[in-house]
């Protein structure tokens, strides 16, 4: 990934949970970067996702601090507590206003983040920042990932090209209500935070807020914007500019890339699967109606067993709460047409379904007959491997 002007960035090894791998990242931007961010609506969020939502209200950003290993959510007023200490420590060096410094953590729940680790490594962490290091930083933000993700863009703004880079991490706890678990977009493009605010909440809804590994929603999601500004790309006055068009479509872009390897490496998954839905009563309808299949284990376990289970699919519509034509439902995989008008296709040939089940991409086209909304999301298998994985995450 290439450099993005006014972003600089280190890692560390800290010892918060894992040995002999880097658990620490600083990110810092030039002053006058601006950010904007989307944020889970647990009720049981993380210190540190509090933290961000008070800081995102003034739109500026100097610092962004991130471990893994430990989410430091469930841990009340202490929990709180050490996250404005590191906060407050990493505004100290940099010479800015504490408000200016975000910080996410991911990992065990329930756990008081020891952060003695991360104080120790704050300094030399600054002195050690550069502009190339975006696979290390994803590489340090991983918990469960067995890969490490990142994507990168360019646009033209105003005839100046600005980069835009991103990471994610996310395996399991996967069922965004408002981002993904983590990820980090930087840019250096000159933007206000309000216009980075809209831009991020909008892409966000056609990215993260689409995908599902396992209908769990995580304490800790968190999702964060900056532009640094080191690009003179004109004013912008709004998301909506038609300035901004270029740069709209490869950030949403980018989101759907960050997005989709999330699901990719769902933890124990096999199959990348696309859940298409039209003729709902809404864009919202479709997604529920989406996500109600996508989150269904019996339809995600006929997939890992490669079995073209329709009757799944038609039981997820009906308990999705969404209005759903019993006598016109079609249903597709593969591009198959499996049934139509409420019943199986008469003659219906499963073979070259089977075939399709085989593959590692796998696609489900539902039409509800109701309306003219439609929606796409996205998800995996369930597998033993899940099972496997999450027995024994905190051993």
């Amino acid at each position: 990934m290439p450099s993005v002007k006014g972003v600089s960035m280190a890692t560390a090894m800290a010892g918060i949970k894992y040995q002999g791998r880097t658990d620490l990242l600083l990110m810092t931007f030039e002053p006058g970067a601006t950010i904007g961010g989307v944020l889970t609506k647990s009720l049981t969020a993380s210190a540190p996702v509090e933290l961000c939502r008070e800081h995102l209200k003034k739109g500026q950003v100097r610092a962004i601090v991130v471990n893994s290993g430990n989410s430091n959510a469930f841990t009340g007023v202490a929990g709180r507590r050490v996250t404005e200490e590191v906060l407050e420590a990493t505004a100290r060096q940099l010479g800015c206003d504490v408000s200016e410094v975000y910080m996410a953590s991911t990992g065990v729940i329930g756990e008081l983040l020891p952060i003695k680790g991360i104080l120790d490594n704050l300094a030399g962490l600054q002195d050690q920042q550069t502009g190339n290091l975006w696979e290390e930083a994803a590489k340090a933000i991983m918990t469960t990932d067995t890969f490490h993700k990142g994507a990168s863009r360019t646009a033209v703004i105003n005839g100046a090209t600005v980069t835009i880079n991103g990471i994610s991490k996310g395996s399991g706890m996967i069922a965004p209500d408002m981002a993904t678990m983590l990820a980090f977009v930087a840019t250096d493009a000159k933007l206000p935070a309000s216009v980075v605010q809209e831009l991020i909440r909008e892409g966000a809804d056609q990215s993260f807020n689409a995908i599902t590994v396992d209908s769990d929603t995580s304490t800790s999601d968190t999702l964060l914007m900056a532009a640094s500004g080191a690009v003179n790309n004109g004013d912008i006055a709004s998301a909506s500019s038609p300035e901004l068009a270029d740069f709209r479509a490869a950030l949403f872009d980018l989101l759907r890339d960050l997005s989709h390897q999330v699901v990719k490496d769902g933890e124990g998954a096999s199959k990348f699967v696309e859940i298409e839905v039209t003729g709902a009563e809404s864009e919202e309808a479709a997604r529920a109606i989406g996500l109600s299949i996508a989150n269904s284990p019996l339809v995600k376990t006929a997939i890992a067993g490669e079995d073209a289970n329709w009757g799944r699919v038609v039981m997820a519509v009906g308990k999705s709460g969404q209005r759903a034509d019993r006598d016109k439902l079609t249903i597709a995989m593969g591009g198959v047409t499996i049934a139509s008008n409420g019943g199986a296709v008469e003659g219906y040939d499963e073979a070259p379904v089977t075939e399709h089940m085989r593959g590692q991409n796998i696609s489900i086209s539902v039409d509800v007959g109701v309306g003219s909304g439609s929606g796409k999301v996205w998800t995996c298998d369930l597998t033993h491997g899940y099972i496997t994985i999450n027995g024994d995450y905190r051993s």
